[in-house]
């Protein structure tokens, strides 16, 4: 994503909505009329839908985007978002809001959870654009922070553009974060250059790859809006990165050379997040039957170890000709707007966080 202000601008219109079909693969319970009935999903992943599982006042803790989501050793469910009187949310799993602290990031947008000597640390990205008190869309240069689980600072990384990486200072809009086994982190620079950029556990720079000007075409990365180190072969770990704007992921190793890429027809993936054998993602939008975005729509998405998808909660089921993923679409459910990020827990839930969704708070599906 290039330009973060046009796109606010432009996903605030109005779209046409979806059609109807067959195809529309979502399950309502046997009074259709109660929304608690309603289930999504497909080929045993299928949830039951709780839209009302925050337990917070809009008046006592305001919401504008619930970005991302994690779970710290506690059990906690921990969320970022770019309100400042509540940049950090912390649940149980009930939806009791337990704690909220930071007021620091304006567009805070990413958050990535690691444990070093039993203690739990989180890295908070702010991606550098926000909307100032008088409503005037803003820029700076995005941040990386890493706390603790409190949010006490211990280091902040350095803005490419001090180090020498980067000739511009506002091209650095970072949208999302990865650590390595060995501690080093990813930052997917995902709203600003599009590239890679890998520091050691200490925050020392190491290289960058990606962006938009390789020669071979498949190396670039457009809207890198996330990261995940995937561990699911211990001997082999790879990087799986978001390109947002070609519905896809692109595989990395860790030291960034290409491997691979993973086609979403019509899915505008937003982060992978593993769990288990798997790869979860939300899905911002999605394309229609004439292959233009349709900005107001959303869902999410599940794949299998060999990043085959079984499932897409909020979409139509995936069909799979000749071995190769058909189009999704949003179902006739319409549950989600935007899903932006899913963070799941021990019982296969999922919490799913949702970007310029008319300031709406988690949502939960519980796996039936």
């Amino acid at each position: 994503m290039k330009n973060r202000r046009t796109f606010i601008k432009s996903t605030a219109l109005a779209s046409a909505s979806l059609i109807a079909s067959n195809s529309f693969a979502f399950s309502i319970g046997k009074n259709s009329s109660n929304p608690d009935d309603l289930l999504v999903g497909h080929n045993g992943f299928k949830y039951k839908v709780d839209k009302d599982w925050a337990k917070i006042s809009s008046t006592t803790t305001p919401l504008i985007n619930c970005h991302e989501m994690v779970q710290d050793s506690q059990g906690r469910l921990i969320m970022i978002g770019d309100d400042t009187h509540n940049n950090i949310l912390v649940f149980d799993k009930s939806g009791k809001l337990l704690e909220t602290w930071g007021s620091a990031f304006p567009a805070g947008h990413g958050l990535t959870i690691s444990k070093e000597n039993g203690e739990d640390f989180l890295l908070l990205v702010d991606n550098g654009f926000y909307t100032d008190l008088a409503g005037a869309s803003k820029s700076q240069p995005g941040n990386v922070v890493k706390t603790n689980i409190k949010g006490r600072i211990i280091f902040s990384l350095a803005q490419p553009h001090s180090i020498g990486v980067y000739e511009e200072k506002d091209a650095y809009h970072p949208t999302e974060t990865a650590i390595a086994p060995n501690g080093d982190i990813y930052v997917a620079d995902g709203y600003g250059s599009d590239y890679i950029l890998h520091f050691d556990a200490k925050g020392r720079f190491v290289r960058k790859f990606g962006g938009r000007n390789n020669a071979d075409k498949e190396h670039n990365l457009y809207c890198a809006h996330g990261v995940l180190v995937d561990t699911r072969d211990k001997n082999n770990p790879v990087l799986i990165c978001t390109s947002r704007e070609e519905c896809c992921f692109k595989v990395f190793t860790l030291d960034g050379k290409f491997i691979k890429r993973i086609d979403m027809p019509g899915m505008f993936v937003c982060r992978p997040v593993l769990h288990g054998e798997n790869i979860y993602a939300g899905v911002c939008w999605s394309k229609d039957k004439e292959g233009k975005k349709n900005s107001d729509t959303g869902f999410l998405t599940i794949m299998d170890k060999s990043n085959k998808v079984l499932s897409s909660p909020g979409g139509t089921a995936p069909i799979y000709e000749k071995g190769i993923l058909q189009q999704t679409f949003q179902d006739a459910s319409r549950v989600f707007r935007h899903g932006h990020d899913v963070c799941i827990d021990e019982d296969d839930s999922i919490y799913v966080c949702q970007w310029n969704a008319s300031r709406t708070s988690p949502i939960k599906l519980t796996r039936v």
